[in-house]
């Protein structure tokens, strides 16, 4: 990969500060901050041994993806590894369904963004608080990619910091305050660890799953560091700590400091469960309004970050994808600051619909988009740890020497892709998101119809090219 963008290359800009901190920035945001609320509706304070058990199957998805990484860094990323070790069809469908997912991503996250300002300023509408994100997210994302990286390293930096003083701020509240309320058996007295029964966490799950979409966008940031080799690994092995600590950590002090079923009736006064955050309801009961207001200011960078990285990610998958021939050819051009304008303002385009949805149909329109999200989620996913496991046996066929090697493969990808088959019939149970799982093989359909028009021939054979040497970039 070069590094003149008058070439049209994108630029290694990208320092390990920034990747650790991209690697974090696309999974705390709605999913923890404002999602969490339908999860505890559900699973109540189980949702710790939700976030510990998912946390371990995106664990196993980001080693099998940093596996890949490490011996072939590349912008399209998974994109790329499909392309290559399951055919062209399988790549096509993971850089359009990515696309597709980040759209859905941005256009969440625009909503959420709206529902947090209203927390200050109630009479704004949530269109006119995605519209003025929409124009400030990607005008920062059209300088180049280290303003990016930049922005995103303070962005993600803020609420790191952030979550880590609430946790310990509801840790002194806990110890420190005459309240007998406040008590970490809120865990268990209130119907119990279960309260709805397994079968509330089992429902919870595809949910809990969402919670953590967006690790993945890691690997786009790999055609862009200076040392991937090095980076890639450490980011990979980081993550699991740091996202347990922060998800299961958080809402442990969450549900210790107020009852889970008074959390779940303040919610649902607000309208919906998804009308406000959780977080910030907690502190605003307890009288704490300073940390209330602080927090929800901290919530709603949080949000901005994801979409600042759905931007980002987006537009690298598309660069890499186009070099792949599964998209245009002009989303490779660059300006002279290495930035694929074209690749940020198509899908920007779509995303704009975010605006107009809160405009036309402000109720119901975080749920919706929510769903659609988990069933991209799942087609993701499910082709990272297939192209894994052909990944492996071809350079187990090699004798490759591989540098990061995710852990008991092939028995992992086993277990995650059963994990992929949980979420899907947890959804196929549930009325409010089956839609979204039927929609799963009509969208898989409408792809390999658009990819049979655009190519006019019949499928690449699978691993045609995967025992020739492969061009690995240092």
């Amino acid at each position: 990969m070069h590094s003149s963008s008058s070439q049209g290359h994108l630029e290694r800009r990208l320092k390990n500060r920034h990747i650790q901190l991209i690697a974090l920035g696309g999974t705390i945001g709605t999913g923890l901050f404002l999602g969490s609320a339908g999860i505890i509706e559900l699973a109540g304070p189980s949702v710790l041994l939700g976030y510990a058990t998912g946390g371990l199957i995106i664990f196993f998805i980001m080693r099998f993806l940093g596996e890949m990484l490490v011996e072939e860094p590349n912008a399209g990323s998974f994109s790329y590894f499909a392309n290559r070790y399951l055919g062209r069809f399988a790549g096509f469908l993971a850089g359009w369904n990515c696309v597709a997912l980040y759209v859905l991503v941005g256009m969440l996250e625009l909503t959420a963004a709206g529902k947090f300002i209203q927390f200050w300023w109630p009479g704004i509408p949530t269109w006119v608080t995605a519209a003025v994100f929409f124009v400030l997210i990607n005008g920062v994302n059209f300088i180049n990619v280290k303003a990016y990286g930049e922005f995103e390293f303070w962005f993600a930096l803020i609420k790191i910091a952030a979550v880590l003083a609430m946790i310990a701020a509801g840790v002194y509240l806990l110890f420190s305050a005459d309240r007998p309320e406040q008590t970490v058996r809120n865990l268990w007295t209130h119907g119990g660890f279960f309260p709805n029964g397994f079968s509330g966490l089992v429902m919870a799950f595809a949910f809990i799953m969402f919670a953590f979409g967006g690790v993945e966008m890691l690997g786009f940031a790999a055609a862009e560091t200076d040392q991937p080799r090095t980076v890639i690994p450490k980011a990979v092995n980081q993550l699991i700590y740091r996202v347990l600590v922060f998800y299961i950590g958080s809402m442990a002090v969450l549900m210790s400091l107020m009852p889970w079923t008074d959390l779940l009736g303040q919610l649902k006064a607000g309208g919906d469960t998804y009308s406000s955050s959780p977080f910030v309801l907690v502190f605003s009961g307890l009288g704490e309004n300073t940390a209330a207001h602080l927090l929800n200011f901290v919530i709603l960078t949080a949000t901005l970050s994801v979409y600042n990285s759905m931007v980002y990610s987006n537009s690298r998958l598309l660069y890499g994808m186009a070099s792949e021939g599964n998209a245009p050819r002009s989303l490779m051009q660059v300006n002279r600051r290495g930035v694929p304008v074209r690749a940020i303002v198509y899908p920007a385009i779509f995303t704009a619909l975010a605006i107009v949805l809160n405009y036309v149909a402000p109720a119901g329109v975080l749920e919706l988009l929510m769903s659609l999200i988990v069933a991209a989620l799942v087609i993701t996913w499910t082709i990272i740890i297939v192209a894994h496991w052909r990944f492996r046996r071809a350079h187990v066929a090699r004798k490759t020497v591989l540098g990061f090697p995710a852990p008991a493969a092939p028995l992992t990808n086993a277990i995650c892709l059963a994990a992929m088959a949980l979420v899907v019939g947890v959804m196929l149970l549930t009325p409010s998101v089956r839609s979204s799982a039927l929609a799963i093989p009509i969208w898989v359909l409408v792809v390999y119809g658009a990819y049979r028009l655009v190519f006019r021939q019949r499928p690449t054979p699978v691993l045609e090219s995967v025992l020739e040497p492969a061009h690995i970039p240092r």
